[in-house]
């Protein structure tokens, strides 16, 4: 597959997996309303995000899940402040699983079924554990000072949204680890992942 067909392919599949971070958010997600009109949720939005970044690569995993949940926030009237917070938090889950997944465990580069299980593993923890850290603090600053909710307000917003951020993570990495390893071997042989192994490797 040669380089212009494979960009074309990644932006495809890209495309793809923004519509199922939509669909999985908008309509799997368990909306728990919380003070001041606003809503914190659990879903499995994220686990699209992170399998985009294991099979594509971090930056069109990040914004496949940049795209499709923004899109998300944008029609619903709870989350739709919070959109611009979304986009950055999603881009930046798919950058941290891809930066682990294939630039430190290069994941592309051997087909030992063991060790790309637990890279997965690990890649994934990585991103949905940034996110379990960041989505309560950039929340409460952005609920604060971008939207200017009292500061008492922002703080149980925060305090909620980091529990339930927390159940949606483990949810999603045992999502994406049993489907990233189920799907990878069918994937490989039909060519839409590059799997390069050097000669004398195992």
């Amino acid at each position: 597959m040669n380089k212009q067909n494979s960009t074309v392919m990644k932006l495809a599949e890209t495309a793809l997996l923004a519509a199922l971070c939509y669909v999985s958010f908008t309509f799997l997600q368990i909306k728990i309303p919380v003070p001041g009109g606003d809503a914190t949720s659990l879903h499995i939005g994220n686990t699209f995000c992170v399998l985009g970044a294991l099979l594509l690569g971090g930056w069109y995993g990040g914004l496949a899940g940049s795209i499709g949940m923004t899109i998300a926030d944008l029609m619903d009237p709870v989350y739709i402040t919070g959109a611009p917070k979304t986009f950055v938090l999603k881009l930046c889950i798919g950058l941290v699983t891809g930066l682990v997944a294939h630039k430190i465990a290069k994941i592309n580069e051997t087909n030992d079924k063991k060790y790309v299980f637990k890279w997965s593993l690990i890649a994934s923890i990585a991103g949905l554990a940034f996110n379990v850290i960041a989505d309560p603090i950039v929340g409460y600053f952005y609920k604060q000072y971008i939207l200017g909710q009292p500061q008492e307000v922002a703080s149980i917003l925060a305090k909620l949204s980091a529990g339930a951020t927390f159940v949606n993570a483990i949810v999603s990495t045992i999502l994406v680890v049993i489907i990233y390893n189920a799907v990878r071997p069918a994937l490989i042989k039909a060519n839409l992942i590059d799997v390069h192994v050097a000669a004398n490797a195992k």
